[in-house]
């Protein structure tokens, strides 16, 4: 019986070049048994009710070709459901986080081959608040680099516009008092940004969460106290070759539970996209989706299924 796969793409994303490629995507799937169809989004959340649309027509894959905020939505429109479908990826995005951290190939007939190839590994998911995220969750200003960065210069340089932004902001960075509860500790006091990660790949940074696993139910949670400039500057430097975790300004753990608030506002940052503002619940759901990864990958943080 042949397989019915629904890809949902982001007409936009990577200077259209999936939308040139679409006809090409379809013979290839179809001719590896996948009855297929597509489906282009127009707007934020047309993703979600799109996955939530094809979860009711019973379709076995979905396919988000897109950025990291397309994956994200398609997440969103499955997560709640017990009848989840397995997901493809094609990384068509500025950074691609997650689809570094899977190690999935940037080519898009070589990303389909992936798919067609049928090797899956289960992994971890987030949910914060009623919102379900991927890569990453976090607060404080420096989050706001991801949706701050133009358009314009995203597509010229890459994932380098980020440290771009990140440097341009770091000058008018404040700290905020903040209480965080994770498993049975608790920080509080003033803190520059935190961050909770389920991969090692956050906004470009691939050694953020140097130790990082998809599958253990842990999310890795990283506090930045208050610093100055030139201690901020020389965190940057460290993150960018992994050797941040020992800073004496870094609070470096895993929880499964974490709840953080403030007194003051702070914006939330859900795998690149606004994602309103404190207080913030979040729950690592452990191996909650299935995606499609390369067969041959030797990663200690990717377990074969």
């Amino acid at each position: 019986m042949r397989k019915r796969a629904r890809i949902i793409y982001n007409p936009t994303s990577g200077k259209e070049l999936f939308k040139r490629t679409l006809p090409d995507v379809l013979i290839k799937l179809e001719k590896a048994g996948f009855e297929t169809s597509a489906y282009a989004t127009e707007k934020v959340g047309d993703a979600t009710s799109e996955a939530e649309r094809s979860l009711e027509q019973n379709y076995d894959v979905l396919i988000a070709a897109g950025g990291d905020g397309t994956l994200n939505e398609v997440i969103n429109g499955i997560a709640e459901q017990p009848n989840r479908p397995n997901i493809g990826i094609i990384p068509m995005g500025t950074v691609n986080d997650f689809g570094r951290a899977l190690q999935l190939p940037n080519d898009i007939m070589s990303a389909i081959d992936v798919i067609i190839e049928g090797h899956t590994t289960r992994v971890d998911i987030g949910k914060m608040n009623s919102r379900y995220f991927i890569n990453l969750a976090a607060g404080g200003q420096l989050t706001q680099v991801s949706y701050e960065t133009p358009s314009k210069l995203k597509s010229i340089v890459g994932p380098f516009a980020y440290y771009i932004k990140g440097f341009e902001m770091l000058p008018q960075m404040k700290a905020v008092d903040i209480r965080v509860e994770y498993d049975n500790e608790v920080f509080q006091g003033e803190a520059l940004l935190f961050l909770l990660g389920l991969t090692n790949s956050m906004a470009g940074f691939e050694k953020l969460v140097p130790d990082a696993k998809l599958d253990d139910g842990y999310f890795t949670l990283i506090i930045v106290e208050k610093a100055n400039l030139a201690e901020l500057g020389h965190i940057m430097t460290l993150a960018s070759r992994g050797e941040h975790t020992k800073h004496p300004k870094i609070h470096y753990k895993k929880a499964k539970s974490i709840s953080v608030s403030s007194f003051v506002d702070m914006q939330l940052n859900v795998d690149g996209e606004y994602g309103g503002k404190l207080p913030g619940n979040f729950l690592n759901l452990k191996q909650h989706i299935e995606v499609f990864t390369p067969s041959d990958i030797n990663n200690d943080e990717i377990v074969e299924q």
